[in-house]
């Protein structure tokens, strides 16, 4: 399939106040949506219209966390039949606090189907045969009534690049330590020495597990 130029898309910015379908509108080859919302629909809402337009497809769900009013929202997606293959990419520290959420979506989708990372990314992406499309955002999985912006488009480098990225992050098990998560992460090639020294020992004087035990 052709890559999808961005200098050939149709570029739509809208200010949404209803549904994401009505925000989103028709998925086909090349398309770019900006949006700003008042939180009137959730990021699975937006996969949930994107599946509705492309039929069946391979997802991935980038997350950092699942909150306990979000876990119906996230089986909801789990149990959509018109999902053929499955990923959830989520921050290691959930394992714990999401353990059997976790384990219902390996049922699902295979035990390759989870990749534990350092994130606090919201992304989403749904694959066809036609089409390859990229979600991001402000939103959670939730209805979250306040401000949220989200970008969608079809095709193009940013798609291939979450794609990479996501393909490149290894299979840890659920006994994986905190170093390992963060190994995988590729975090610390973004940091000096003394920058991951700093942001370590800062979480620690302040209570918090430091990121990479």
């Amino acid at each position: 399939m052709a890559r999808s130029s961005p200098a050939a898309r149709r570029t739509r910015a809208v200010e949404s106040f209803r549904t994401a379908a009505e925000c989103i509108g028709p998925v086909v080859p090349g398309m770019s949506v900006f949006a700003v919302t008042r939180g009137q629909f959730s990021m699975i809402d937006a996969v949930l219209h994107v599946l509705a337009e492309t039929g069946p497809a391979r997802v991935s769900l980038w997350t950092w966390t699942v909150a306990e009013y979000e876990i119906a929202e996230l089986s909801r997606l789990r149990r959509d039949t018109r999902i053929l293959s499955g990923r959830l990419v989520i921050d290691g520290g959930a394992r714990a606090k999401n353990a059997g959420l976790i384990a219902e979506w390996r049922a699902a989708f295979g035990p390759e189907s989870v990749r534990y990372v350092v994130t606090h990314a919201k992304i989403a992406t749904v694959e066809t045969d036609r089409v390859r499309v990229l979600l991001r955002g402000s939103m959670n999985l939730n209805f979250n009534p306040r401000f949220e912006q989200l970008d969608v488009t079809e095709g193009g480098p940013d798609f291939d690049l979450v794609r990479r990225i996501e393909d490149e992050l290894p299979i840890l098990p659920d006994s994986a330590t905190g170093a390992e998560v963060y190994a995988a992460s590729n975090v610390g090639d973004s940091l000096t020495p003394a920058q991951a020294a700093a942001f370590t020992h800062n979480r620690t004087i302040q209570g918090l597990k430091p990121w990479n035990k």
